[in-house]
């Protein structure tokens, strides 16, 4: 004898695809070097209150290369003056980034700059970039942290609250 059960319907388990609703985040690569930097940032007792994670500490990188101009040329110039100098086989880590800062890698990635027939840059390469170019920045760890506070409070706008 089969028994078939069945929940009731504000139980009942949510459609299997739901082509409209996109995942907070995405999973990117960053170069070795620049994790690391990135670790000791999330170790750090500055971080806290709230204690910002990788895909925070990765994407406020990120907004700060792509704030002006001016940061914009000089991911550009480390992209092309010295990340292309350092050995391509250099080992990765997977990183999640918020899906906001990751459509400004994107963004990057399908740049004039970035098209033929000038040389393409991955999007690893971009997000280590945008990492290097904070790790310059005078201040750098704090100016991570504060940018990383600004698209917390732009993510909460935009969505009313936090992601639950």
């Amino acid at each position: 004898m089969e028994v078939a059960l069945s929940l009731p319907r504000e139980m009942s388990m949510p459609d299997p695809i739901d082509r409209d609703v996109r995942p907070p985040t995405v999973q990117t690569g960053i170069w070795i070097e620049e994790h690391g930097w990135l670790h000791r940032l999330f170790k750090s007792p500055d971080n806290t209150s709230p204690k910002f994670r990788f895909p925070d500490l990765l994407g406020a990188c990120v907004s700060l290369a792509f704030r002006d101009p001016p940061s914009q040329r000089r991911l550009v110039e480390y992209l092309v003056t010295q990340l292309t100098l350092r050995n391509p086989r250099t080992e990765r880590r997977s990183c999640d980034i918020w899906a906001v800062q990751f459509e400004l890698v994107m963004a990057a990635h399908r740049a004039p700059w970035n098209r033929f027939p000038n040389p393409m840059f991955e999007l690893d390469q971009i997000t280590t970039a945008s990492v290097a170019v904070a790790m310059s920045l005078p201040d750098g760890h704090a100016q991570v942290l504060g940018q990383a506070r600004l698209n917390l409070r732009d993510r909460a706008t935009r969505s009313r609250g936090l992601e639950c």
